[in-house]
């Protein structure tokens, strides 16, 4: 998250289907767009359904700048391209900070995180703990299979191969996109979080797999003031993949609009 003016958009792959309210769809960390498939079908069904990979993953350019603004403004140029309305950006962990980021500065009609801690600071100590591993081109691809293994959660193992076989671990856009955690101060970097969160005006809805912590909610509501959370016990960092029945309802809940 940065108050930096993003530079001109890249070009990023994509699919749209179906029709209706648009629906962004944003995926996590080296994944790209194949892994909303499951639930694309259903969300088309009342939707436009604009999934992307984020610059840096799937078949977008790996082109620096790798900061949030930048990647929400490629995801705003693609909106416009299509002549959508005002979004409902739904995104899984990074793209839970990228909708979060779009949603401060670009026009939204809501955001669904998934599985996104925003407490940046909190993250700070667990990133900086194996920092000498995600620079050490050898040990890099380890750290990011470890951390994946350890969050699976209830995953299915068919589910679980299919979600693995997309992952690309690059390690210049991993560490692009963690910069501000691995050089920022936790006074700095704080600031950077709240003043983006502080900006976020429309209905926002957090659902975790992995608790993040009893202080969370009002951490957050703190910040981004009737936003809510769901926390789904022993989900894991997939919950909508864990449980898609379940996701979809919350968002129609969430975006009776939609």
């Amino acid at each position: 998250m940065t108050e930096a003016a993003a530079p001109t958009p890249v070009d990023l792959a994509h699919d749209v289907v179906g029709t209706g309210p648009p629906v962004v769809l944003l995926h996590g960390i080296t994944e790209d767009r194949r892994c909303w498939e499951p639930l694309i079908p259903r969300l088309a069904e009342r939707a436009t359904v604009l999934a992307v990979d984020l610059r840096g993953h799937g078949a977008s350019p790996v082109q620096a700048p790798f900061d949030l603004a930048s990647m929400a403004g490629d995801v705003y140029a693609l909106v416009a391209r299509h002549e959508l309305e005002p979004p409902l950006v739904i995104g899984h962990s990074l793209g839970g900070m990228v909708a979060t980021a779009y949603a401060s500065a670009l026009p939204t009609r809501g955001v669904v995180n998934v599985d996104q801690s925003l407490d940046l600071v909190g993250f700070q100590d667990q990133v900086g703990a194996v920092e000498a591993q995600l620079r050490d081109p050898d040990a890099f691809p380890l750290v990011i299979g470890g951390l994946f293994d350890s969050m699976r959660g209830a995953v299915p193992d068919a589910e679980w191969d299919r979600i693995s076989a997309i992952r690309t671990p690059r390690q210049e856009v991993v560490l692009g996109i963690w910069t501000p955690v691995l050089e920022q101060t936790e006074q700095e970097l704080g600031a950077m979080v709240d003043g983006v969160l502080g900006a976020v005006e429309v209905p926002y809805l957090a659902i975790h797999g992995l608790d993040p912590g009893p202080e969370y909610t009002d951490w957050l509501q703190a910040r981004i003031p009737g936003a809510q959370v769901q926390v789904w016990p022993d989900h894991g960092h997939y919950p909508h993949l864990v449980d898609p029945e379940r996701f979809l309802a919350a968002v129609d809940a969430f975006d009776p609009t939609g």
